[in-house]
């Protein structure tokens, strides 16, 4: 499965509060740079509609303008705000459609054990462990787990139920914890049939 990040917001994937899958966590999205003609492969780390951090042999100057060819056809003109060491961020001249993105994770993967990749996505959550209720916001979600954003959250091992309105999650338990975020690792896995659905509609900004 692939781990690039799917950002669903318009803003841009090295934004404050952004969750990219961190350097060396395996395998990402691939795209090609195309520069005045001459084409080289990279891969996508993050993306939104509105830019993509890219890693690779990151051959590119900040400036320089480009276009990036993706797997779903896409070729949208891009100009590079940003070139750390094999890093790049660009920013996309038209936003892209994400969606399409993420279909093409889905299809790439054998039917039988295809799965949500992680899509960062805010929304109201609320959590309950024990006796105490807890209101957090999302900020990404897997089909295996999820990372939230609250005060007084539960420590490492605890157990607990999350109620999103128009998905149905079951139990999770806390897999780390600091500085008012936790991730979740859930019981049984989302599947994608269930989540794609929901996580096209509150990014077209229904009510789920």
């Amino acid at each position: 499965m692939s781990l690039t990040s799917f950002v669903m917001e318009n803003r841009l994937p090295w934004a404050e509060g952004s969750s990219a899958a961190p350097a060396g966590a395996g395998r990402f999205d691939q795209a090609v740079i195309i520069v005045g003609g001459q084409r080289s492969p990279c891969s996508i780390r993050s993306v939104s509609s509105l830019g993509a951090t890219l890693t690779g042999q990151i051959r590119t100057q900040q400036g320089e303008q480009l276009a990036i060819e993706l797997g779903t056809g896409q070729r949208p003109a891009a100009s590079v705000e940003w070139v750390r060491r094999d890093e790049a961020g660009v920013r996309f001249k038209q936003p892209i459609d994400v969606l399409a993105l993420i279909n093409r994770a889905l299809i790439s993967q054998p039917a039988e054990r295809r799965s949500m990749p992680r899509v960062e996505l805010r929304c109201g959550v609320r959590l309950k462990w024990g006796a105490t209720i807890c209101d957090a916001i999302l900020r990404n979600i897997s089909a295996r787990g999820m990372q939230l954003e609250a005060d007084g959250l539960p420590p490492k091992g605890t157990y607990l139920s999350i109620q999103i309105d128009g998905l149905n999650v079951p139990a999770g338990e806390v897999m780390w914890q600091k500085d008012g975020l936790v991730g979740i690792q859930l019981m049984e896995e989302l599947r994608w049939t269930s989540l794609m659905p929901w996580i096209r509609k509150v990014s077209a900004g229904g009510t789920a």
